[in-house]
């Protein structure tokens, strides 16, 4: 036996489980930090799925000028459409109308992270009922699911709203041609993860879902993100480790997170988690370089063996 495969940190079944799971994976990007990157295409696999977030704040000259850079450059481009900050019909119909100028032709839809609607909308399916994004020819349109729940619908902390709001979504689908997929906040467990999506199939909500996932970052800056996105009970990862000294320092890692749901993919085929998504929230470069890493390893295990 080689040094080398003495050395190995983990089985290749394992790695080859991440592997196939991290597959398709994409990633979110706000316009002030996709300036700082050179060219995505030397981090990221051509063809990726890369979501622009639209904040409040946020121009849409920024947001047009970043979508239209990495549509040139070979990307899978999915604009935010926050319903809280856009002003109106006309306003939504020119935003749709302009991407689509520059080859966009899918969109995430979300109630946005204001709490007062500063026009018309207040949530997703009140854009999609508009029929704005079909006049242009929108092929895939995704929205937001929430495993930890969404204070947002349900201030309460309760569930009921949020699953009569996925049940539309899930009816919507059904009833036009356009390809959807729940993308979910990051979180930071496995189980949960599992049961809700779990959930989600026995209630026959057959959205593929594509779950969030928090990009390296040190710990101080994860529980900081973590604070103000609102994320739940997941939290709970990061209080733990907080509590060692020695982890205070080095970067959190999601690979526990996403080898558990990989090997739980695996095992069930029809486990309705589609991909991974993931956030940024240590930089683009330290994702891109997590992610291709983990991508790759199925490979160099199989060319060394």
């Amino acid at each position: 036996m080689s040094m080398l495969k003495f050395k190995r940190k983990q089985p290749p079944a394992q790695t080859d489980a991440l592997a196939a799971f991290l597959k398709g994976f994409s990633i979110e990007v706000m316009p002030r930090t996709a300036a700082k990157i050179d060219d995505f295409r030397a981090i990221l696999p051509a063809g990726t799925r890369v979501y622009i977030a639209h904040i409040d704040g946020t121009t849409f000259a920024d947001m047009l000028s970043t979508a239209k850079r990495l549509t040139a450059e070979g990307f899978e481009v999915m604009p935010h459409f926050p319903a809280r900050i856009i002003k109106d019909r006309s306003t939504l119909d020119d935003w749709i109308a302009r991407y689509a100028d520059v080859g966009i032709h899918q969109a995430l839809l979300l109630a946005g992270g204001v709490d007062t609607p500063q026009g018309d909308f207040s949530d997703s399916m009140q854009l999609l009922d508009t029929g704005l994004f079909d006049k242009y020819g929108y092929n895939r349109l995704h929205v937001a699911g929430h495993p930890e729940g969404n204070k947002d619908i349900d201030p309460n902390g309760g569930d009921q709203a949020v699953m009569e709001a996925l049940r539309w979504k899930n009816d919507f689908r059904n009833r036009t041609d356009a390809q959807m997929a729940l993308v979910t906040q990051f979180v930071f467990e496995s189980a949960p993860v599992v049961a809700w999506a779990d959930r989600l199939q026995a209630e026959n909500i057959s959205l593929p879902v594509h779950i969030g996932v928090p990009g390296p970052a040190k710990l101080q800056s994860m529980i900081k993100f973590a604070m103000t996105c609102g994320v739940g009970p997941s939290v709970r990862v990061l209080t733990r480790r907080a509590k060692d000294v020695t982890k205070m320092v080095t970067p959190f890692e999601p690979t526990q997170f996403l080898d558990e749901l990989a090997r739980h993919k695996a095992a069930n085929p029809n486990f309705n988690i589609e991909s991974a998504h993931f956030f940024p929230l240590g930089g683009i470069n330290a994702t891109a370089d997590y992610v291709n890493g983990h991508s790759q390893s199925a490979d160099r295990i199989a060319a060394q063996a």
